[in-house]
């Protein structure tokens, strides 16, 4: 057999360590993309908790002058 040269093993190792550091950042940029999605829609309840709700008083109010 022969003999494996220092230099080519180093740059495999770093060939090897740069494609899991990219894969790791895909993965983490995949799971930002999926968490905001459900937590910046606010649903009718949250709404209606901060008075912002369709059911307001300041909605009639309006409507009515």
């Amino acid at each position: 057999m022969a003999k494996k040269s220092k230099m080519s093993v180093l740059k495999r190792q770093r060939e090897r360590k740069k494609a899991e550091k990219a894969a790791m950042k895909r993965e983490t940029r995949g799971q930002k993309e999926k968490e905001p999605s459900d937590s910046d829609v606010a649903t009718q309840e949250d709404l209606d908790g901060y008075g912002v709700g369709s059911d307001s008083p300041g909605d009639r109010e309006e409507g009515d002058s």
